[in-house]
């Protein structure tokens, strides 16, 4: 009897020391105070927790199940697994005060970071729960199909869901990131990325509310994610302000659907250095404003970029947006002159006026698009943009909005922005080596307003249609 008492002793020792393996390096942020209660600002903390979890080398940091952690700026570290539970949402306080740090260095007109990083390793972010940006908290007026932007001078206070910079093997997994106020996932010098069967779901009328940004960043991948967003859902791009992190190479996008009221898949505006070799294949993009644009308005260059095995469906949406319903856009032109709150940041210092660079070697193949307008294709002097090959791209054409068509948008640039003209299936304004091969332009029940057959070639040369 008392062996079996002894056995049985054992056996319960065995599984308490197991289940205590089994929660060493996990933090709870309850254990640090933390309320849950969506009221109390958890900040503090989860910061005590993000910090003891990179302090003891490495671990988790768990975001419980049913509750609601309301919370202000955190830093985020190396070596931490960042874990939301289900139904766990962390959740932007609403004041605006609390955020105080830039996401754009030291131009602080295109707003502040709410959950950051910098010079990091190894970081993940996982979980089937809830990044929520509160984004409506920070908008003015809603209006027919945006918000009215708060005014600001030089400091914006909207929050960024997401900054980090320079940080290396980072993975984002399963989460549901929503309602940002600002950019939403923004990457800045980052190497070695995964960014893996999230949904990003962002209010479509809130402007600026960008979904992915990779910005100086190399061997990036992005797959399997649902993505909507007021602003582009992915951007490749290479700010100013973070020129000491080279250029934007190597990354892939595969298996998105997307929704934008800007530009679905996008390369600019900003492009101060190199965007290279990426590839994006087997997406879907649903009711956007334009769908996929290369809109260089910088000195850098793009090249080696392919578009593969996708569907795209557009529609005309208000001039508050960027874009005219091109399924596809390709264009470099330098960037206007202006009074915007951050137009100090768009030339090189002590330039008065910017310049554009090369756009070549863009690959479009086996694409369907759907849309009120064709495909555009533009520079501002002759071979600026070159070598665009276009294989088995078809475009059906098909009013189906009360906006005026027979427009082109060629913004941000210098002088006039749109293209007023006819729509065609394909529109080459001042572009060489331009290739079209088995691709087929047909019309719906419905024809887009001054509709016209084929190809427009306008100062165009080497245009090859076979």
């Amino acid at each position: 009897m008392r062996t079996k008492h002894l056995i049985l002793a054992l056996f319960s020792l065995f599984l308490l020391n197991a289940c205590q393996q089994r929660q060493k390096g996990v933090y709870n942020v309850m254990d640090y105070g933390a309320a849950g209660d969506g009221k109390a600002d958890d900040a503090t903390a989860i910061q005590q927790a993000v910090d003891a979890c990179s302090a003891a080398g490495g671990g988790t940091v768990l975001l419980p199940s049913g509750h609601t952690f309301l919370c202000g700026p955190l830093k985020l570290a190396s070596d931490v697994n960042f874990h939301l539970e289900p139904n766990s949402r962390l959740l932007a306080n609403p004041d605006e005060s609390v955020y105080n740090e830039s996401a754009f260095g030291d131009n602080r007109g295109e707003g502040m970071m709410w959950i950051s990083g910098k010079d990091l390793k190894n970081l993940s972010i996982t979980g089937t729960g809830t990044i929520d940006g509160n984004g409506v908290a920070f908008m003015g007026k809603e209006l027919e199909d945006s918000y009215e932007l708060k005014p600001v001078t030089d400091f914006d206070p909207r929050p960024h869901v997401l900054t980090l910079i320079n940080a290396e093997k980072t993975v984002i997994r399963d989460v549901t990131i929503c309602n940002s106020a600002y950019w939403t996932i923004h990457l800045v010098g980052c190497y070695d990325a995964l960014i893996e069967g999230i949904s990003l779901l962002n209010n479509l009328k809130i402007r600026n509310g960008d979904g992915i940004d990779l910005d100086h960043s190399r061997k990036v991948r992005i797959a399997d994610c649902f993505i909507e967003s007021g602003d582009d859902c992915i951007c490749l791009k290479n700010r100013r302000e973070f020129e000491e992190y080279g250029s934007c190479e190597d990354n892939v996008v595969s298996n998105c659907v997307m929704t934008s009221r800007s530009c679905a898949i996008k390369i600019g505006s900003e492009n101060m250095d190199v965007i290279n070799n990426v590839l994006f294949n087997n997406c879907i993009i649903r009711g956007s404003n334009r769908g996929v644009g290369i809109q260089n308005r910088d000195e850098g260059t793009v090249t080696n970029v392919v578009f593969s095995n996708m569907l795209i469906d557009c529609q005309f949406f208000s001039d508050v947006w960027w874009g005219k319903a091109e399924p596809i856009y390709v264009t470099s032109y330098p960037r206007a002159v202006g009074n915007h709150k951050d137009a100090g940041w768009r030339f090189p210092k002590g330039a008065t006026e910017g310049r554009c660079g090369e756009v070549s070697r863009i690959y479009f193949t086996n694409i369907k698009c759907t849309s009120e307008n064709g495909v555009f294709v533009g520079g501002d002097v002759p071979g600026k943009v070159n070598h665009i090959y276009f294989k088995d791209v078809d475009v059906l054409l098909y009013k189906r909005t009360g906006y005026p068509g027979g427009i082109y948008d060629k913004r941000p640039c210098l002088g006039e922005g749109f293209v007023h003209d006819s729509t065609y299936g394909f529109y080459i304004d001042t572009a060489s080596d331009i290739y079209i091969e088995d691709s087929r332009i047909m019309w719906g029940d419905t024809k887009p307003d001054k509709a016209a057959d084929g190809v427009m070639q306008k100062n165009a040369h080497n245009v090859v249609i076979e």
